[in-house]
């Protein structure tokens, strides 16, 4: 099982103006910012991304996702329904080290901080990838390094940040956005976890949550652009301590960069 959530509200803190648009079947949310700028995001009538970009204010539009150029049945994937979303893919081969593979926060400097948010697929990339495709494949996800923040935990039942967790937000706030700055196109995801008390579906939700709660930190505290985070919560899927009882690490927050897998770039050659 998955949640699924629409992420639009996000886009919605510090707009001028937000105006929503049906075009058939699709429905598009233009998101106004104080310096004229704008955010457009497309889904179609299930809910599904299909398109999403930011117009400048002298009309150049840059665009961050395009699910239509992804997926088995390019370019008219957002088209012909979705299937399958599940990408059944061997586990990656690593060439790099683990602790360079997984960063934890607690032990990681800003320079490895931002090599590995810039750092290429572990492994080879056979196509672009929808993002919904990227949400539901752990293999697939699992090509790019992650990043755990392990100094942002969550109290048992909770998705709420204190101030001094927004405050240890503040080194991937920075090389997220020196990498936005480097390609505004660039795409991170942010994956919600917890711990295996309660039940499936109560885990799935609080994760979910915990994950747009430390993006919108990101946005609202330290200005990271709304439009270049996507979350998703996987509940108590993937424990880090292996345990069906209480544990604060479990209840954590990763973030890992998904350009890669959304354009079809593969590492460079060995």
């Amino acid at each position: 099982m998955f949640v699924r959530h629409s992420e639009s509200d996000r886009f919605r803190y510090g707009a001028r103006d937000v105006r929503v648009e049906q075009r058939g079947a699709d429905s598009f949310t233009y998101v106004v910012r104080p310096d004229g700028s704008r955010v457009v995001n497309v889904v179609d009538e299930n809910g599904f991304l299909i398109r999403r970009s930011r117009v400048m204010p002298d009309g150049r539009e840059i665009i961050i996702i395009d699910n239509r150029l992804a997926g088995p049945r390019a370019p008219v994937f957002a088209r012909g329904g979705y299937g399958a979303f599940y990408v059944d893919l061997p586990p990656p081969r690593l060439r790099i080290p683990r602790d360079r593979y997984i960063v934890e926060t607690e032990f990681a400097d800003p320079r490895l901080i931002y090599a590995t948010l810039i750092a290429p697929p572990v492994d080879y990339i056979e196509r672009p990838y929808t993002l919904d495709e990227i949400r539901y494949s752990a293999p697939l996800r699992d090509r790019m390094p992650r990043i755990d923040l392990n100094t942002v935990t969550f109290e048992l039942g909770s998705w709420e940040l204190s101030p001094d967790q927004i405050d240890q937000l503040a080194v991937i706030a920075d090389g997220i956005n020196q990498v936005i700055a480097r390609n505004p196109r660039e795409v991170f995801m942010i994956e919600g976890h917890t711990d295996a008390v309660g039940s499936d579906l109560d885990n799935l939700s609080l994760s979910d949550r915990r994950a747009e709660s430390v993006a919108l930190a990101l946005t609202q505290q330290f200005n990271v652009p709304a439009e270049n985070l996507v979350t998703q919560g996987y509940g108590e899927q993937y424990l880090k301590v292996p345990t069906q009882g209480p544990e604060r690490a479990n209840r954590r927050v990763t973030v890992r960069r998904i350009t890669p897998l959304l354009m079809g770039q593969s590492p460079p050659p060995q």
